[in-house]
């Protein structure tokens, strides 16, 4: 006889307690309703994914402890769940005095529970924390090496969380040999490119080692300087995907699965719902949508409901005002095109256009004139202004001159409107420095902080496959910050396609200056780009949060200290 599960794929909000059992008992009861014999919800859905040091407060670990109590006694009967919390020591769940004396011990765990008919009948403790990347739960939780294995339907179900199974014999297997005929694993898996393809790797290499269908269940959201996609799957024991949740979006996948010699001793009372896998998005389209969910989600979560950004007519900030549009609605979008004697004629244009395709308010204020004023303040202090009578000529403080004063005007004109400023710098531009501290870099979020150049012109083309929202001019034309006659970036970077690869390699890779040398590299540009990414941390760490899409961002995904004095 089958046994019919549920995946409840939540956005679970970090700190939102009282919004996240809304939402459990919501799922919940819908999979109650659909006849669903076992629920699966996501990693922490109590507290949301990563927690961090809210966990160091005893009230908020202790309202995640009743908010449990409160799904315990609030949630349907006849549908077992497996809820990820926040536990507190090791010892009877059920003993308020043991409650105590772990919250005040900060003896902690990252726990699953598992609720039936108005009972906690058991709880299992995360035996693998992740310590690498964007992870710190060492920081946080003890482990527990002890399985755990639940009667669901006449079937043991098996409870792991997350990186329970990214290793090779580990808690899934360890609940196999104690008898787990399916396997539920709670997740919080942040996205990023060719994820999937690991996910599924593990999932079936479990499912087909152990014999057991494994239910996996992701969280969907951005959260800070990461987003998770959800595509929770359903593997059989011979490791066939056989039900997958929709990306970037919360979903409730219902399924029956036939596990002979277990199961229910009665045949289920309705059909299931029909499961029908949505579309899956290709690689720009997953990357796309995931910077749209992290930049909206992010300004949402933090009180804002529009956003500011600085059009130049150039691929960086095209892309992100589309992103912005997506994200928000155009009409909640403000676009400033701020043209200084340098900005061409067809950049103005390139930004209009953009603009009046994308929908946003659009305003044009050119900063001449400001340009001038701060030149006469500062004298022969700093070199403003070309074909001086002197003969001297301009460095970069004037151009970043021009830079702070853009900076300067989208704050002011952020603080006006309670609007966000949306920065476009990317990740090659950060990495090198060429970015500008109260400048360009002036900002409440980064939506393009971890996407190399060549990527944005990819995203770029993607976004225009239907309608051209971003002109061909602008994708076409050589990218130039335009700060100077005749400037293009290649006048003080190399070519992308080689920037890019260094920064890869260097920053993703963790590769040395010979390795670097090895991909091909002329070993003196490859010294002088080492430098610059070593160099330009100080600047980085002053930067807005961005999504993470790489296998390592710059943020809490790197971690390396501002002043030292290695090189290579």
């Amino acid at each position: 006889m089958p046994i019919r599960v549920a995946l409840a794929q939540l956005d679970a909000r970090v700190g939102d307690i009282d919004g996240n059992v809304a939402r459990v008992l919501e799922a919940w009861r819908a999979a109650a309703e659909a006849g669903a014999d076992l629920l699966v919800a996501t990693e922490l859905t109590i507290t949301g994914y990563p927690p961090e040091d809210l966990l160091l407060k005893r009230e908020f670990v202790a309202a995640n402890l009743a908010a449990l109590d409160r799904l315990t006694a609030e949630g349907p009967h006849g549908c077992t769940a497996v809820i990820g919390f926040v536990g507190a020591g090791e010892g009877d769940a059920t003993d308020a005095t043991h409650w105590d004396v772990a919250l005040a011990t900060r003896d902690l765990t990252n726990s699953a529970a598992v609720l039936r008919d108005g009972r906690l009948v058991a709880t299992y403790d995360k035996l693998r924390l992740p310590n690498y990347g964007v992870f710190d739960e060492a920081r946080y939780f003890t482990p527990r090496d002890v399985p755990c294995v639940v009667e669901v339907a006449g079937v043991p179900v098996g409870i792991t969380v997350c990186e329970d199974l990214w290793t090779e014999d580990g808690p899934v297997q360890a609940a196999a040999r104690a008898g787990a005929r399916l396997i539920a694993n709670l997740n919080a898996s942040p996205y990023h490119r060719a994820k999937r393809q690991d996910r599924e790797a593990w999932a079936r290499h479990h499912a087909t080692t152990a014999g057991t269908p494994l239910l996996y269940c992701n969280v969907v959201g951005g959260q800070d300087e990461v987003v998770f996609d959800g595509d929770s799957m359903i593997v059989s024991a011979d490791g066939e995907v056989v039900a997958r949740g929709a990306q970037f979006r919360e979903d409730l996948v219902v399924v029956d699965l036939e596990l002979p010699g277990t199961g229910r001793a009665e045949p289920l009372d309705r059909p299931p719902t029909p499961w029908a896998e949505a579309e899956r998005l290709d690689e720009m389209g997953e990357i796309w949508h995931a910077l749209t969910l992290a930049t909206r989600d992010y300004c949402h979560r933090n009180g804002f409901t529009s956003a500011i950004v600085g059009l130049s007519g150039g691929i960086d900030s095209a892309v992100v005002a589309a992103l912005a549009a997506d994200a928000l609605g155009g009409a909640r979008v403000t676009t400033v095109a701020m043209p200084s004697p340098y900005s061409s004629p067809g950049s103005l244009a390139d930004a209009e256009a953009c603009a009046a395709a994308l929908g946003t308010e659009h305003h044009v204020l050119p900063i001449s004139g400001p340009l001038t004023a701060v030149g006469e303040m500062l004298g022969d202090l700093v070199v403003t202004g070309f074909d001086r009578a002197d003969g001297r000529q301009p460095g970069v403080a004037y151009e970043n001159l021009q830079s702070r004063l853009r900076g300067l005007t989208l704050m002011a004109l952020s603080n006006e409107t309670g609007a966000i400023v949306l920065t476009t710098g990317n990740k090659s531009e950060y990495a090198v420095g060429y970015a500008t501290l109260y400048g360009d870099m002036a900002g409440g979020f980064a939506p393009l902080k971890d996407i190399p150049k060549l990527l944005v012109y990819e995203l770029a083309r993607w976004r225009n496959r239907d309608v051209e929202v971003i002109p061909a001019t602008t994708i076409s034309k050589p990218p130039s910050a335009e700060l100077r006659p005749g400037q293009v970036d290649q006048d003080s970077l190399p070519p992308y396609e080689i920037l890019d690869d260094l920064v890869t390699g260097y920053v993703e890779l963790d590769l040395g200056i010979d390795e670097l040398v090895a991909r091909g590299h002329d070993e003196t540009q490859v010294r002088r780009v080492v430098q610059l990414i070593d160099r330009a941390e100080y600047k980085r760490r002053q930067a807005a949060p961005g999504p993470k899409i790489t296998e390592r961002a710059f943020g809490r995904d790197r971690r390396v200290p501002i002043t030292n004095g290695w090189r290579g």
